[in-house]
């Protein structure tokens, strides 16, 4: 039988006024440096070995169209003091089918622990990497090596958002009706990955909103709910990277961390 544990629905707090606007400006923001620094996240990073560290490594996955250079912050943040080995994953930019990439996941898991000596490793995706990282915990047996799954902004029920773009398969494979997202919804009993979803009110790319969450019986599933900020900005908000990192401390309960983080912003 499976795990069931009802979602929980903490609410990550960035007190605002005028909340839309201010979360509109600072993707703006997020955009332009994003679009700076994109050129440097282009290639696959070289793959050092550092000193053994006392942690679970983190792989990173970026979203649709993106590449590793979204994580630079969240990335110095996970790694500092050297307590985890933290990589990103660059997946093709002409992948077409998102379980295709999951199983090219698998085997850069494998990897990553044997190179690591650690059994388990974290994950943490936007957008779409939070889809192909689900996938691979859900449908390859992927929960045997990943401990945590986190999510930012993915579209766990599917987004009827820009519907002219449905020519492109990876985002047809975003929608409600998509095989992958039938898959998804199938019986995941004794799934042993914890997975965490941040969602927020004002991201633009989950139409409707809620889509962010993870609505599943069989999964262990914490849904935290970012206020004042939009799609771009989870992976790089100093609020949100503090609590992804008391996720993977494994510091208290979702509640608790994010009360803990909203004091940040």
């Amino acid at each position: 039988m499976g795990l069931c544990i009802p979602a929980s629905i903490p609410t990550l707090s960035i007190p605002t006024v005028g909340a839309a606007l201010r979360a509109g400006a600072l993707e703006v923001v997020v955009l332009g440096g994003h679009l700076l620094l994109y050129p440097t996240g282009v290639c696959q990073e070289k793959v050092a070995v550092g000193p053994p560290a006392t942690r679970p490594p983190v792989l990173l996955l970026h979203g649709f169209t993106d590449n590793r250079s979204v994580f630079v912050l969240l990335r110095r943040a996970l790694g500092a003091g050297g307590l985890r080995h933290v990589e990103a994953y660059n997946y093709s930019p002409f992948t077409r089918d998102l379980r295709v990439t999951a199983r090219h996941l698998a085997r850069r898991v494998e990897e990553l622990c044997a190179r690591t000596g650690q059994e388990r490793v974290d994950l943490v995706g936007h957008s779409l990497g939070g889809l192909v990282g689900r996938y691979y915990v859900q449908r390859l047996g992927g929960d045997a090596r990943v401990r945590t799954l986190v999510t930012l902004g993915t579209p766990h029920s599917g987004t009827l958002v820009a519907p002219f773009m449905d020519a492109h398969p990876l985002v047809r494979q975003m929608r409600p009706d998509s095989e992958v997202l039938a898959e998804l919804a199938e019986p995941a009993p004794g799934c042993a990955t914890r997975c965490v979803a941040f969602w927020s009110e004002f991201d633009t790319l989950m139409v409707p909103v809620s889509a962010a969450r993870i609505e599943h019986p069989d999964l262990r599933v914490e849904n935290v709910q970012v206020t004042g900020i939009g799609h771009l900005a989870l992976p790089a908000h100093p609020t949100v990277i503090a609590a992804i990192r008391r996720v993977l401390d494994g510091i208290g309960s979702a509640s608790a961390e994010a009360s803990e983080a909203s004091s940040v912003a």
